[in-house]
């Protein structure tokens, strides 16, 4: 594994089905408006791919681009990515109780120059980085579930 390959593991559990979960993550185009700590803009550049600029808390943001490659609906599925960062991302979902399991892996190479030259270095920061990012995610999910629900009353 070079210095710049990442993989990361990622489980939320959110009250809801996998249904609603899969609706919301799968919606790239709504990303910004209801994670934006992290996505600063999402454009659908042509069917079903989508160039993004996202940030974390350290002072670098990132420009890439995504499809979906495998569907496996309600279920999950699974993107391919380009950019500052290369490699695939798998979302899964699955019932427990009235609540679903999320698990994301995400395995990538930073080709963004900074990322790319220093990870033999801070790794760990660049780690720490996409942890916080993945938690915004969890926290703004369940304030999109509530939102979602509340309207539908």
């Amino acid at each position: 594994m070079a210095a710049s390959d990442y993989f990361f593991e990622t489980l939320w559990r959110v009250p809801g089905s996998v249904e609603e979960v899969c609706e919301v993550l799968l919606d790239a185009a709504a990303l910004p408006r209801w994670w934006p700590d992290v996505y600063l803009s999402v454009k659908e550049t042509a069917p079903g791919v989508f160039s993004l600029h996202t940030k974390g808390w350290l002072p670098y943001t990132l420009r890439w681009s995504f499809k979906t490659v495998d569907a496996r609906l309600p279920h999950g599925f699974t993107i391919r990515a380009w950019g500052d960062l290369e490699g695939t991302g798998i979302w899964t979902f699955a019932t427990e109780g009235d609540s679903t399991t999320i698990r994301y892996e995400w395995r990538v190479r930073a080709t963004k120059p900074v990322l790319r030259y220093f990870s033999f270095l801070l790794k760990p920061v660049f780690a720490a980085n996409h942890h916080w990012a993945m938690a915004r995610g969890q926290e703004s999910l369940l304030r999109e579930l509530n939102r979602r629900r509340a309207s539908s009353l």
